[in-house]
């Protein structure tokens, strides 16, 4: 499920990266073309879930916290914070509070 929840985040993380560098960096408009098929990758891995939609998007949230610092060290090569990291261990706290009560719900 992790796997399925990661691969999930960085579909939307790309889909959402590429058109930011032709935005703010003046890359080539043709990055929107690969943008568009990353978000299309990501709402069709959203629905490969197994858990209700509103469950799955709100335990997704802590998943692409997790990935966006990840993001944010390895491209955009800042190194995450003390506070960063404490707030991913939160969001993935909160994520399995969401995902693993459901077991019982």
């Amino acid at each position: 499920m992790l796997a399925l929840f990661s691969a999930t985040a960085v579909a939307e993380i790309v889909g959402c990266y590429l058109p930011y560098l032709w935005l703010k960096h003046d890359k080539s408009p043709w990055l929107l073309l690969p943008a568009a098929a990353s978000l299309a990758l990501f709402v069709w891995l959203l629905s490969l879930h197994p858990h209700a939609a509103g469950r799955v998007y709100a335990a997704y949230g802590g998943v692409y916290v997790s990935v966006a610092i990840l993001w944010l060290w390895v491209v955009d090569a800042v190194r995450p914070t003390v506070t960063d990291l404490v707030g991913v261990a939160i969001c993935i706290l909160g994520m399995l509070v969401i995902m693993l009560g459901a077991r019982h719900a």
